[in-house]
């Protein structure tokens, strides 16, 4: 075999690049880090973290709609003719009277 001929050089290539694909899949398997070209590496995700967050974004959301819905209001209250801002306040103030009890 010739040392210095492309063939070999691609061999070295292939033999090494095997290796790293090899090396991933048994630590990824494992659930060990994984290295990236630089040295670097990659972890897993938090299961826990990402359940905080979920919970977190879900509640965020439900004030969004809670304060989507007072806006509805407020801009109601506001293109409206007085007589009937009044009337709506009232109501207003019953519905959370209601609620309250």
């Amino acid at each position: 075999m010739n040392w210095g001929s492309p063939e070999f050089v691609i061999l070295i290539v292939a033999i090494s690049t095997g290796g790293w694909l090899v090396n991933n899949w048994i630590r990824a398997r494992h659930g060990y880090p994984l290295e990236d070209e630089w040295g670097g590496k990659t972890v897993q995700p938090d299961q826990k973290a990402n359940a905080a967050l979920q919970a977190e974004n879900a509640e965020l959301r439900e004030q969004i709609a809670h304060f989507a819905d007072r806006v509805k209001v407020l801009e109601r209250i506001v293109t409206d003719k007085s007589v009937n801002v009044a009337a709506q306040i009232e109501a207003l103030r019953d519905e959370n009277v209601r609620e309250k009890n």
